[in-house]
């Protein structure tokens, strides 16, 4: 169960996957996962976790709500 708040980029993907998204695949300049016609474009790796205000806007664009979410 991931709370609803800062992740490590690794954590998110391994969740998203979870979730049923494939991936994730080079794309320009950065990463994507896709689940059906959903492609859902990743922050790139660096030192910080992945903030609350963008994994809100993440999980938007993925069709996940916070309770789907905090259920994986």
């Amino acid at each position: 169960m991931p709370p609803f708040g800062p992740i490590k980029r690794k954590d998110l993907l391994r969740h998203l996957r979870q979730a049923g998204f494939e991936g994730p695949y080079s794309g320009g300049k950065h990463q994507f996962l896709v689940k059906g016609d959903i492609t859902l474009r990743v922050p790139n790796p660096h030192q910080a976790d992945i903030g609350v205000d963008l994994l809100a806007r993440i999980l938007r664009q993925a069709s996940i709500n916070r309770d789907e979410w905090e259920a994986l």
